[in-house]
């Protein structure tokens, strides 16, 4: 079973290294005491699998809590458990500059105490356990999608790095534009097929609601725009880590046009290599 203690500075970026991790398939804990270290390895354990990789925050909050972390993370590797320490660290000019636009108070920031000299109050009082830290992270310069690069990179997350899954949404706009969509296509431009009445019963799906679609060179432009525009997004989107991508294709009633163009994006996407799935919301309502 493996433990990943995240630890480091307040600021610094300890909730949203745990964040990442969770994309990872770890059981994060938020603020862990220490002295629950063990009894919960032990409870984790006992589900014989269930939670394999664990991430427990550990930080300040717990006062005076560090000389323990370093005993119970001892105890943790009695049990036959592996255990990294991740120590998210920053300069103290970043984290100032943070505490200034959340406007929270530092944790050591006591009357009188300044938020320099509570950082340099915590630097002094972590450094054993950043010399015992198997990872040390910077965040000072690290965007949210760096950070997470890093992290995937460091976790076992190369598969992930630089992968993106898309959903390609046929929908009814009576219905409404779907709720996660992120980009939106109005395919109500292109010739209806409902108004050719062998093909009004069929589906986007169907061979000859199809041919007909794409049987206009503005359909096949309209596709042809959109793959394009998706060649192009799709690596900016994935340079700045995001995970998933919905692209919605709408038209009157959800059934014909877009659920043809939506199959086609679709089939495009995946003949390139990416990770896409083609849900029809409304076909069947």
């Amino acid at each position: 079973m493996e433990f990943l203690i995240i630890t480091g500075l307040s600021g610094a970026g300890k909730s949203r290294a745990a964040d990442i991790l969770e994309d990872l398939e770890y059981y994060c804990v938020d603020n862990m005491p220490a002295a629950l270290m063990t009894r919960f390895a032990e409870l984790c354990i006992a589900t014989q699998g269930r939670y394999e990789k664990v991430a427990l925050v550990a930080d300040i909050r717990e006062r005076d809590c560090f000389n323990e972390l370093i005993k119970k993370i001892e105890e943790l590797k009695n049990m036959n458990c592996k255990v990294h320490i991740l120590y998210m660290d920053a300069d103290e000019a970043t984290l100032v500059q943070r505490y200034k636009e959340s406007r929270r108070p530092h944790p050591l920031a006591d009357p009188g105490v300044t938020v320099e000299q509570a950082i340099e109050k915590e630097t002094a009082q972590l450094a054993p356990i950043k010399e015992k830290a198997d990872y040390i992270v910077n965040s000072s310069n690290l965007t949210i999608a760096m950070l997470q690069n890093r992290l995937f990179a460091l976790f076992g997350g190369e598969g992930k790095a630089g992968e993106i899954e898309v959903s390609v949404v046929s929908f009814d706009y009576k219905r409404g534009i779907p709720m996660d969509a992120d980009l939106v296509f109005d395919a109500r431009l292109l010739p209806n097929p409902s108004y050719v009445e062998d093909l009004r019963p069929l589906t986007g799906l169907d061979r000859p609601v199809g041919e007909y679609v794409f049987g206009y060179q503005q359909t096949r432009s309209f596709v042809e725009k959109i793959e394009s525009l998706l060649d192009f997004m799709i690596p900016l989107y994935v340079e700045e880590g995001k995970l998933g991508l919905t692209v919605a294709v709408g038209c009157t009633g959800g059934r014909h046009r877009s659920v043809a163009v939506a199959a086609a994006i679709n089939d495009y996407l995946v003949a390139k290599g990416i990770h896409s799935v083609n849900i029809n919301r409304d076909l069947n309502k």
